[in-house]
């Protein structure tokens, strides 16, 4: 255990934003999920509506560093290319 005061607040917060990390990651996982099972029982139309909040919670993750901005960029191009070919 820490000694000095300082250290110890600086534990108790990096125990807050471990959880709230966590999660956030929880919730990308899940929705991630669902778009892929969604892309896989080729279901275009509700698939194109869980997008933009998939797409937006990625962003937001990227943008506090839970994950990193290239790792929501390639999943949200991957998720963009799958059902771009869907539509044919």
């Amino acid at each position: 255990m820490p000694i000095k005061r300082a250290a110890l607040r600086q534990l108790r917060k990096d125990r807050v934003r471990s959880i709230r990390n966590q999660a956030v990651a929880s919730e990308l996982k899940t929705l991630a999920k669902r778009m892929r099972a969604l892309l896989a029982q080729r279901k275009r139309d509700e698939a194109a509506k869980l997008l933009p909040q998939v797409m937006k919670r990625f962003d937001q993750a990227a943008a506090k560093g839970v994950i990193h901005a290239n790792t929501a960029s390639r999943t949200k191009s991957r998720f963009m290319q799958q059902l771009a070919s869907k539509a044919n």
